[in-house]
């Protein structure tokens, strides 16, 4: 298992890898953890222990630097949004991100990150959307061994993971009105119980949150706290759509195409005239995320020199 995962390490692999072996030794354990492991799993275990592990893998997971953070755009838009960044790393305000799905709310959440004094410590990223109601207090706050049926070890949350650091809870608008009143509480109190515990833990994390929903609409709904809405909400960062930068477009698509051709060994040189044209004039409904998976796909499937119009299969749906 150790020598896969050096294996996995040498091609950058990024997939979260979890360590299972028939003997409990501390020493194979630590090698694996230094290795990058998330986790380690003696023999025998229970079912429910595994899956709480992958329960947990699916539901956050600590940040690797990305690579499109080597990227600068250049439109004025965009500009205005890493000025709002810059200023805002120095403090420890919490931040939310509001954009279209596809805008790239995670990358500035995580440039604000490692624009500040926190930049050593962990980016936790939290899938708010995916948190099972009934699982919530220990993702976020952990367990203790016993507390529940499947506790059947300590566990810690998110709010542990992301101490001294950054916690960022993407799409915070599909969070449940109950998980609402706990983080609410930890927010303003600064300490959490873990689920089943005696004693409270305290917290130093910054917290930022995007979402795409109204808030206020959905406040107004009564699906949305009003006073975790203003805990979340001491600054905001609006993320323009790509339709609203078209100066970043072609630069973009070069970069994705430049990252694609590294990635799945290609040697795309660019793109024709009409390709140029077909980037500039489509409406990228699904922003940033779907020029990149245009790309990447045409790089793919790329036969020729330069990628054309028909290579990026930038089909519009009619109503």
């Amino acid at each position: 298992g150790v020598e896969i995962l050096e294996w996995l390490n040498k091609r950058d692999s990024r997939i979260p890898f979890v360590v299972m072996t028939q003997y409990a030794e501390v020493q194979s354990a630590v090698k694996a953890m230094k290795l990058g492991a998330v986790d380690y799993l003696p023999k025998p275990f229970m079912p429910e222990t595994l899956y709480t592990v992958i329960n947990g893998l699916l539901h956050h997971k600590k940040r690797v630097p990305s690579e499109t953070l080597i990227f600068k755009r250049m439109s004025a838009k965009i500009q205005q949004v890493e000025k709002h960044t810059k200023l805002v790393a120095a403090t420890d305000m919490s931040v939310l991100v509001r954009g279209e799905n596809g805008t790239g709310k995670e990358y500035f959440a995580e440039s604000i990150h490692k624009r500040s004094h926190r930049a050593g410590m962990p980016f936790i990223a939290v899938d708010c959307g995916a948190i099972p109601k009934d699982l919530a207090a220990s993702e976020f706050f952990g367990h203790i061994k016993g507390a529940f049926t499947g506790a059947l070890e300590n566990k810690n949350g998110v709010f542990y993971e992301a101490n001294g650091g950054t916690l960022f809870l993407d799409e915070v608008g599909n969070l449940p009105y109950e998980v609402q009143t706990l983080l609410l509480r930890a927010l303003q109190e600064r300490c959490y119980r873990p689920v089943g515990g005696k004693r409270e833990r305290k917290c130093d994390v910054r917290i930022g949150a995007a979402t795409n929903e109204n808030l206020e609409k959905a406040i107004a709904d009564g699906r949305f706290r009003e006073d975790l809405y203003y805990r979340l909400n001491e600054f905001t960062i609006n993320i323009p759509p790509l339709r609203e930068c078209p100066d970043d477009i072609l630069p973009l698509a070069e970069f994705f195409r430049e990252q694609s051709n590294k990635t799945l060994d290609k040697a795309v040189k660019g793109f024709d005239s009409s390709a140029k044209k077909a980037l500039l004039q489509h409406p990228w409904s699904g922003n940033v995320r779907e020029l990149k998976q245009k790309i990447q796909t045409a790089v793919l499937l790329w036969e020729g020199s330069n990628i054309t119009e028909d290579d990026l299969e930038l089909y519009v749906e009619q109503d």
